[in-house]
């Protein structure tokens, strides 16, 4: 494999490393609340407002639903329209983020919803206001549930920005697509899925091992 190859397998993986972690912040920053509103915004839960939460829920699903390749292609517009491109990088991260923000709503609300009832009735009778609640007894328990749901996120993404190469996105993904299929060089194609395979690797292990140590400090406290 020629040096000039192994610099582009290099500078793709940045891209590809680049992509994940701007759509991950954004659609966490994002997502998460949506995520905590919908756990919360039930008949009888701390932000009562069942019909702006079916509303929200309809949204969600229907934003989770679309296939990500369709996505991509849907949004070109909308991708032009901020970027100014529609190829790139750059303009790779607007469909990741918005694929992002429904996928990290949902586990952020199954996270939360897997918390004890008991814990948010007892802090409620010690007179705590829902946003004390919020942060003090749901977040903070469910910091393993959450950190394995950014985790999952991240995995997600690496997939994700591997498939929005097959339109230009940039990254490992359109290395793979324009050197290893086009060219005919399956040498390249190798080489790129082994490095998806080892970032996703790493990846799991950070999050497992983080989602480990706050577990047993919930235990602890």
């Amino acid at each position: 494999m020629s040096p000039d190859i192994l610099l582009r397998i290099g500078g793709a993986t940045v891209d590809t490393i680049y992509m994940v972690a701007v759509a991950g912040l954004i659609g966490s920053l994002i997502g998460g609340p949506i995520g905590i509103f919908l756990a919360t915004s039930g008949k009888g839960e701390l932000f009562p407002a069942p019909t702006l939460n079916r509303v929200v829920g309809l949204i969600v699903n229907a934003t989770r639903s679309t296939p990500f390749i369709i996505l991509v292609v849907a949004i070109i517009p909308f991708t032009r329209l901020l970027t100014g491109t529609s190829i790139g990088t750059k303009a790779a991260i607007v469909p990741l983020t918005i694929a992002t923000i429904p996928f990290v709503a949902r586990l952020v609300e199954a996270a939360i919803r897997e918390i004890d009832k008991g814990l948010i009735e007892a802090a409620r009778a010690m007179g705590a206001t829902p946003m004390q609640i919020v942060f003090k007894v749901l977040l903070a328990e469910a910091r393993p549930a959450l950190t394995l749901a950014l985790t999952m996120t991240a995995v997600s993404l690496i997939g994700y920005s591997a498939m929005v190469g097959a339109v230009g996105g940039g990254g490992l993904g359109d290395l793979g697509i324009r050197y290893g299929y086009q060219r005919f060089m399956p040498d390249v194609m190798l080489v790129v899925v082994i490095v998806l395979v080892v970032l996703v690797q790493l990846v799991q292990s950070a999050g497992d091992g983080l989602a480990r140590r706050f577990d047993k400090k919930n235990r602890k406290t």
